[in-house]
């Protein structure tokens, strides 16, 4: 992955965010504060502008600085969530204008962990974890069966579209869905769908 593959990742993660803004908030609604379509797109127009006004030094700093940008305007859990992911990635890849398939699945574990010392949350906890933890797996699984990016990044939406889908009878453990107790269940968690949709726009860029 070099910066121009990164950017392109964070326009099309922008550009789905964008589309799917009204169902992320409708899913929210049934099970949260009815705001993540909102929070997110707000987020993600403001690392489109970081993007285009930006000269990056490496491919880690896109990941670095489109994180803080997260951070410092998104609303909500998902900012610090997200935002934590995208540094973590940003800071686990070596310096320099290109990284390996071998780093960014590093990268992509340590976004996982970031967001599970965040928010403490497990699989099976109806969040984000139930499409991220699977979709590096299989990520992983493919960069080490000699799986090139396309490949391993197709096999990761997969998984995480998958793993959104299995949240729907899932009692939430954690976040404002925990709140709900039993009522929780029957309804898609939003993070985990959103969590689906930035792996998707990873297969999408690097389609053949």
């Amino acid at each position: 992955m070099d910066v121009t593959l990164a950017t392109a990742w964070l326009r099309a993660v922008a550009d789905s965010v964008a589309a799917e803004a009204d169902e992320l908030t409708r899913l929210d609604s049934a099970i949260g504060d009815g705001d993540h379509g909102v929070n997110l797109r707000r987020g993600f127009t403001a690392v489109t502008a970081l993007l285009d006004g930006t000269g990056f030094t490496g491919v880690g700093d896109v990941f670095v600085r489109s994180g803080g940008t997260l951070i410092s305007k998104v609303g909500g859990a998902s900012g610090p969530l997200y935002g934590s992911v995208f540094r973590a990635l940003g800071k686990a890849l070596p310096p320099g204008p290109s990284a390996t398939l071998p780093d960014l699945a590093g990268g992509l574990r340590a976004g996982l962990e970031a967001v599970r010392a965040l928010g403490g949350a497990a699989p099976g906890d109806k969040t984000i974890v139930d499409a991220y933890e699977p979709a590096l797996a299989a990520f992983e699984e493919a960069v080490a069966g000699g799986a090139a990016l396309p490949e391993a990044a197709a096999g990761a939406a997969r998984a995480a579209g998958d793993g959104a889908r299995a949240t729907i009878p899932l009692t939430a453990r954690k976040g404002r869905a925990s709140y709900l107790g039993e009522r929780s269940a029957g309804h898609q968690d939003p993070g985990a769908t959103s969590t689906w949709l930035i792996f998707q726009a990873l297969a999408d860029v690097t389609a053949p």
